[in-house]
């Protein structure tokens, strides 16, 4: 490594600083320092040791280095075989450490996100990669102002934490894609303050026949069981599915975006910087289920919920979060769920569904399949085994 100045950036909280190896040009230094110029910080991290030389086996090098909270500093060298693929590995591991560094503080939604340049309003938009964020973050930012094409990182009052790193812009030849700064696309100055206004699916449709896009409300449990997947580190928070549902209800509730044109989403978002939902609209429409006791005992053949990591009722659903999974409960199943609170013997329980929803011919065959599922998929527990 020969470039002791290189890059100082900070992300989320966390400063990063690269060395640039001896095989990456001037010219190549100074572009993806421009890149990455609405990101740059005067300090730098800690200087940590360098790699040994012997591991240095490509052309294109470069020494990351970042203050972490998980131990002194953290490290690592990055190689490719182009300057391309360097620049992108560095956006990645840049965006991933800085990701890790914040898990269970942050809400981070996979999206980019666009703010109102007057009053810092923030619309989210959620899509898997290679779906459409950064060409809708390329377009929208020219109307409005350029927040992230990657992770919307939201506080627990509300606000969001800018992330204006290069776009990662697909080649027409392939290959890794090119990390280009907001200037040089003339993407709009993020404001002092943003805030989370709306939140957005994206949906985008290709087809030989463009249409204007279409905007419609997500129903709750549909729209957490869709933000779960495209968040990062949700699960690191101490109430994830309760976190998601009060999110959803500051911004009064998800919707979807079905589209064909980038273009034509300027006009078609603008509702979203300003929507306020009347008073009414605002009642939570979500309820949290308490946690089980870890080691209480259960009766033989009785029943009880399983232990799980959390769980909201939503309308005649409950959504159930086990270790790595989102459970959806839906039929006879949410009954089941909130009478098993406490342990209960399989007559009763038949008993009670009965005083809630009655019971039609070939209701215990039903109960029994419904309570094996359960049990199968860790949602209940048998006392004895």
């Amino acid at each position: 490594m020969n470039d002791s100045s290189g890059l100082h950036v900070e992300v989320l909280g966390t400063v990063f600083s690269v060395r640039w190896g001896s095989g990456v040009a001037a010219s190549d230094r100074r572009a993806i320092e421009k890149a990455w110029g609405r990101c740059s910080t005067l300090s730098g991290a800690s200087e940590t040791h360098q790699l040994p030389a012997a591991e240095v086996n490509l052309p294109f090098t470069a020494f990351l280095s970042y203050e972490t909270s998980r131990s002194d500093a953290g490290s690592g060298l990055l190689q490719s075989t182009t300057f391309a693929g360097l620049a992108e590995s560095l956006t990645s591991e840049i965006t991933l450490a800085a990701i890790l560094e914040q898990a269970g503080k942050l809400t981070m939604l996979h999206a980019c996100g666009i703010a109102d340049p007057l009053t810092g309003a923030v619309v989210a938009l959620v899509a898997k990669s290679g779906t459409g964020k950064t060409t809708a973050a390329k377009v929208l930012a020219r109307t409005y102002t350029y927040v992230t094409d990657e992770t919307v990182a939201i506080t627990d009052d509300g606000a969001v934490i800018p992330y204006p790193k290069p776009l990662s812009l697909k080649q027409p030849s392939g290959g890794p894609k090119l990390q280009v700064g907001p200037d040089e696309l003339g993407l709009n100055h993020a404001p002092a303050s943003t805030f989370i206004k709306s939140i957005v699916l994206l949906d985008r449709v290709q087809g030989p026949s463009p249409f204007p896009p279409r905007i419609q409300k997500v129903p709750l449990a549909d729209a957490v069981l869709a933000l779960i997947p495209e968040s990062s580190s949700q699960s690191s928070l101490v109430e994830p599915l309760q976190s998601m549902c009060s999110l959803i209800d500051r911004v009064d509730g998800v919707w979807k975006v079905t589209y064909t044109e980038a273009d034509d989403l300027a006009a078609a978002l603008a509702p979203l910087f300003t929507h306020t939902p009347r008073i009414q609209e605002r009642v939570p429409g979500w309820a949290a289920s308490a946690l089980v006791p870890e080691k209480a005992e259960i009766p033989a053949e009785f029943l009880r919920r399983a232990s799980f990591r959390d769980a909201v009722e939503v309308e005649n659903e409950v959504l159930v979060l086990l270790e790595s999974r989102v459970i959806r409960l839906a039929g006879i199943a949410p009954a089941i769920w909130q009478i098993t609170s406490l342990p209960v013997s399989a007559p009763e329980l038949v008993r009670r569904i009965g005083e809630r929803h009655g019971l039609p011919e070939g209701h215990q065959r039903a109960i029994d399949q419904a309570i094996e599922v359960l049990i199968a998929n860790e949602i209940l527990v048998r006392g004895g085994f």
